[in-house]
C-alpha cells in the first residue's frame, strides 16, 4: 500500500518513482525547453515525442545521448504511482475524458510535492539526535500521508504551501539538532549562492546549505559529514572523493544531478548514480 503504515525509511521504494505502474505523468506534466538538459521544446501537458503508448520512454536506455540528461536526473517521490493506481483507481489519463487527463495533469505536482515532504519526514525520524521532536515529526507524517489519500478535487484544491511551511519549521528544527552533534564549525551557508565555487577540500561537516545553489562548484574530496542538504542545487557539483556520510534530506535527483566518483561516500539513503565515473 501507498497510504497508511509505512516502513519509515527516506529510500523506500514506495517514495521512488516506479515507471511500471504510472502512465508517464511526468513525461505530460511537466515542461521543458530546449537547453543542456534538455534537447527539444515541450509545453505543459504536451506529452513528449519520446513517450510510446504503453507509457515507456522510447529512449531511456539512450536519454544522456540524446540529450535528455534532465529526464535522467529527475524523481517523482512515488507521485506518479500514486496518482495512476490510488488517486484514480489505474485509469490511464489516454483512455478518459479530457476533464478526467486535466485533473490528473493538476493533482500531479501537488502529490510530487507530498511525497517530497514524506521523504523527508520519514528520514528526519531516522535521526536519532532528532528524537525530541519526534512526536512531532511523526503526527506531520500522518497529516501528509492523509492529504495524499484526498479525491482528486480535495488535492487540486490543497493549498500545499502552507503545508509544505508547516513541515518545514519542523525540518528546520530537526535539521539544528542533527547538527549540533557534528563535530566542525557548523557553518551557515543557507541560500548561499556558491555557483563555481572552488571548495575542494573544504570543511563543510555539520554546515546547513539550505537552498544553496552549488551549480558547477568544486567539492572534490571536500567534507560534508552531517551536513544539511536540503533544497541544495547540485546540478553538475563535482562530488569527486567528497564524504558525505551522514549528510541528511539529500535526495537522488540532487545525487543524480551531480557528478561523483567510486570514491564519492553517500548516506545510505541514497544510491551511487550509474553515470559516475570510477576514480581513476
Amino acid at each position: 500500500m501507498l497510504n497508511g503504515m509505512r516502513d519509515h525509511q527516506a529510500g523506500s521504494t514506495e517514495l521512488r518513482g516506479d515507471c511500471e505502474r504510472c502512465f508517464g505523468l511526468c513525461c505530460v506534466v511537466l515542461p521543458f525547453a530546449a537547453s543542456a538538459d534538455f534537447a527539444v521544446d515541450k509545453a505543459a501537458g504536451t506529452p513528449c515525442r519520446n513517450l510510446r503508448e504503453d507509457s515507456r520512454c522510447g529512449i531511456h536506455a539512450r536519454l544522456r545521448q540524446e540529450g535528455f540528461t534532465g529526464c535522467t536526473v529527475y524523481d517523482c517521490f512515488g507521485a506518479g504511482q500514486q496518482v495512476s493506481q490510488i488517486t484514480f483507481g489505474g485509469q490511464d489519463w489516454r483512455s478518459g475524458p479530457p476533464e478526467r487527463a486535466r485533473r490528473m495533469f493538476d493533482v500531479f505536482p501537488v502529490m510530487r510535492q507530498l511525497h517530497e515532504l514524506l521523504w523527508y519526514l520519514t528520514e528526519a525520524l531516522a535521526l536519532p539526535a532528532a528524537r525530541p521532536v519526534h512526536a512531532e515529526l511523526r503526527k506531520a507524517l500522518a497529516k501528509t500521508e492523509e492529504l495524499t489519500a484526498g479525491t482528486p478535487e480535495e488535492l487540486a484544491g490543497l493549498d500545499v504551501a502552507a503545508h509544505r511551511q508547516e513541515v518545514n519549521v519542523l525540518l528546520l528544527r530537526t535539521s539544528e539538532l542533527a547538527r549540533a552533534g557534528t563535530k566542525g564549525r557548523r557553518k551557515d551557508r543557507r541560500g548561499a549562492d556558491l555557483v563555481g565555487a572552488r571548495l575542494k577540500g573544504a570543511d563543510l561537516r555539520g554546515a546547513s546549505l539550505r537552498g544553496a545553489c552549488l551549480i558547477a562548484a568544486d567539492l572534490t574530496g571536500a567534507d560534508l559529514r552531517g551536513a544539511d542538504l536540503i533544497g541544495a542545487d547540485l546540478r553538475d557539483t563535482d562530488l569527486t572523493d567528497a564524504d558525505l556520510t551522514g549528510a541528511f534530506f539529500l535526495t537522488q535527483p540532487q545525487v543524480n544531478a551531480a557528478r561523483g566518483s567510486a570514491g564519492t561516500r553517500l548516506p545510505g539513503s541514497v544510491t551511487r548514480p550509474g553515470h559516475w565515473t570510477a576514480r581513476v
